[in-house]
């Protein structure tokens, strides 16, 4: 048997690299599931991994890319309930440590990484989900609640950021959020914020100050460029505050100031949702989850592609311009 697959056999730009056809169908084995996939979503991680940026390396011969996705789970390995068979599942964590991602008909996964799906969710809102979800949600409750914190989420219509408000809000917390322009801080609006700050023609520290006024500062950062918002961060957190942050694309090897964070005690948390405990992974399912069987969590889709188109797709998520998950279709 055989399905329609996109893979890439060497690391480079998309057009060059990505090839779409069919190969064999994956065999279940024990532990495992066989998911029909729907929908597949394109995380910066998936294209960062292709191009081979920051000195990354093929880490398969070939490899199917997508760590998100959403389907229906047909097949069943030893050790797992036949009662899952049919279950609308969304997924993460594909393609690590494995070769066989999302960007497929069918995928072979670890019983544990395909999360029952709730009816009134569509298999393209949960392909939203995994990487940025997951990441969010670690780098808000990593210390406990957030229940009366402050908490600034900088970049608040990335997709990580658009998750992590509407966890800080929906815990109790008071969110503030950096944007770009008119159209994402009314998407950061709708998740939930606070307060909304554009960098690009306010002051961020003036601002954030004359908001947290008496409680003299912020408690915890939810970071997306640890070397970009150093200063900012460094200015706004007060006394035992945190960094959570979940990259550094600027520069990836940024000098640390380590005296003016020991001044303030600060502590910074580096997030990586691939290399997250089970423990951190369950209790980020078990939120997650919750939020969906109550509508509570809102999803940002940025373009649909199909499969044929995935080299498109890839090079949209690089340009930076999607606001929002990408997502492939691959049933219509």
């Amino acid at each position: 048997m055989v399905m329609k697959a996109a893979w890439y056999e060497q690391l480079g730009a998309a057009r060059a690299v990505l090839q779409v056809g069919e190969i064999a169908t994956p065999q279940v084995s024990e532990g495992e599931v066989l998911v029909r996939i729907h929908t597949s979503g394109i995380n910066p991680s998936d294209v960062k991994q292709r191009s081979g940026w920051g000195g990354l390396k093929m880490r398969h011969p070939r490899v199917i890319p997508h760590n998100d996705g959403a389907g229906v789970i047909e097949a069943v390995g030893a050790g797992v309930s036949i009662d899952r068979i049919g279950q609308r599942v969304w997924l993460y964590k594909a393609t690590f440590p494995y070769a066989m991602g999302t960007a497929a008909e069918y995928l072979v996964t670890p019983s544990e990484q395909a999360v029952p799906l709730p009816d009134q969710v569509s298999f393209a809102e949960a392909a939203c989900l995994g990487v940025p979800a997951m990441t969010a949600h670690r780098c808000v409750f990593k210390d406990g609640p957030v229940r009366d914190q402050v908490i600034l989420v900088m970049g608040g219509a990335g997709a990580v950021g658009y998750y992590a408000i509407q966890f800080a809000k929906q815990a109790g917390a008071e969110v503030i959020t950096t944007v770009s322009s008119d159209v994402k801080a009314a998407i950061a609006k709708q998740a939930g914020a606070d307060h909304i700050i554009n960098y690009k023609n306010e002051n961020v520290v003036e601002i954030i100050r004359q908001i947290t006024g008496h409680k003299a500062g912020i408690d915890r950062t939810i970071e997306v460029d640890f070397a970009s918002n150093l200063e900012t961060n460094l200015a706004v957190l007060k006394q035992d505050g945190v960094i959570a942050t979940y990259a550094s694309d600027s520069n990836p090897q940024p000098a640390v100031p380590i005296y003016s964070l020991a001044y303030k005690n600060l502590t910074v948390q580096a997030i990586l949702v691939y290399a997250m405990s089970k423990a951190a992974h369950q209790s980020a399912i078990d939120d997650i989850t919750a939020g969906l069987a109550t509508n509570r969590l809102n999803h940002q889709i940025a373009k649909h592609y199909t499969l044929d188109q995935i080299a498109e797709a890839h090079e949209m998520q690089e340009s930076g311009e999607a606001i929002g998950k990408i997502v492939i279709d691959l049933i219509h």
